[in-house]
C-alpha cells in the first residue's frame, strides 16, 4: 500500500464530501477509516479534508495547481472502486497552462 497513495506534486488538496449517517456514504466512511492514515503518512503537507453534511452524496475533489479541480462521484461504489477513483485523482498530473 505504500506507493499507491503518494500524491503528485501538483496536487494541492484532496477533499471528501459525504454524509456522516446515511447508508449511501457507508463505503466512503469505511474507506477513509482504512486509508486516511496511510494517505496522510505519505503526504504530510498536503491537506486532506473530510467534509460531513447530512444527506450529501459522497464525492471526492482534487485541487491542483492554478486552481484546476477534478471530482469523482463515490455513491454506490465499493471500497476497492473508491480506492481506484482516488488513486486516479492523486496520480494525475495536469498539463501546464500554455499562453
Amino acid at each position: 500500500m505504500s506507493g499507491k497513495y503518494v500524491f503528485v506534486k501538483g496536487l494541492k488538496e484532496l477533499r471528501f464530501h459525504f454524509c456522516q449517517t446515511s447508508e449511501h456514504s457507508a463505503n466512503t466512511r469505511a474507506f477513509l477509516l482504512r486509508a486516511y492514515p496511510t494517505m496522510k503518512h505519505h503526504n504530510p503537507h498536503t491537506p486532506i479534508m473530510l467534509r460531513e453534511a447530512l444527506g450529501v452524496e459522497p464525492r471526492v475533489f482534487a485541487r491542483y495547481e492554478f486552481g484546476k479541480e477534478k471530482k469523482e462521484a463515490l455513491i454506490g461504489l465499493t471500497d476497492k472502486e473508491i480506492e481506484e477513483k482516488v488513486k486516479g485523482l492523486v496520480k494525475t498530473e495536469l498539463p501546464p497552462l500554455t499562453s
